[in-house]
């Protein structure tokens, strides 16, 4: 069975809206999922995606607004209205734990989870170590091991590949998923991620010309 791998940041709305869909088409099939937390800003402006501050108002209050009351209902996720507030703090905290966790041999799926939840359910600020805390335990992990390491260089050097890798193969956006190579961008794709575990799509990616 192959892996999915996965491309995200732990404040990512539709990597939220697509996280508990993702922990159960992998549970049924088997697979296993392989967090890669990105610096999600670099990874769109190298992408030319652009950061989502720079693009204009009709396409956020589409994209990031009524895209995302929609998702919210149909995938049963509630939202906060609007952006969370503290939406604009500093990620890499947060993604340094997630990474801490993988290196110290922990599932991070229900913290990954969690972590989305809290920011666009709870409005957390997952910038804040007390925060962070506190979701560790809720999902059964020690935090103390996560914190003391999140910001550690060898976290920092995991975190950067993670993101070049990102830049190398296409990734443009958050939530990315890769099974067998195949990249689906997009918590859309899901059941596209589910069909492909089962039975490849036809066609190869990257493209010779990507």
């Amino acid at each position: 069975m192959p892996d999915i791998e996965y491309f995200y940041s732990a404040h990512s709305a539709f990597a939220y809206l697509g996280s508990a869909r993702l922990m159960e088409i992998a549970g049924a099939a088997g697979a296993t999922i392989v967090h890669k937390p990105v610096d999600l800003l670099r990874v769109m402006v190298d992408s030319g995606a652009g950061s989502t501050r720079e693009r204009g108002d009709r396409h956020r209050d589409y994209y990031f607004g009524r895209e995302i009351e929609r998702w919210a209902e149909w995938r049963d996720a509630p939202v906060v209205t609007g952006m969370p507030t503290y939406h604009w703090n500093d990620t890499t905290l947060a993604n340094g734990v997630l990474i801490a966790g993988i290196q110290q041999g922990q599932n991070m799926d229900h913290l990954a989870h969690r972590m989305l939840e809290a920011h666009w359910r709870d409005d957390a600020d997952l910038a804040d170590g007390e925060t962070l805390r506190t979701l560790a335990r809720e999902v059964g992990l020690d935090p103390a091991p996560l914190l003391d390491a999140a910001l550690s260089p060898e976290v920092a050097a995991v975190y950067l590949a993670n993101t070049e890798e990102a830049i190398r193969r296409s990734v443009f956006g958050s939530p990315t998923y890769f099974v067998d190579g195949d990249m689906f961008y997009g918590q859309d794709h899901l059941e596209f991620v589910e069909r492909a575990l089962k039975q490849p799509f036809q066609g190869t990616w990257p493209r010779k010309n990507s």
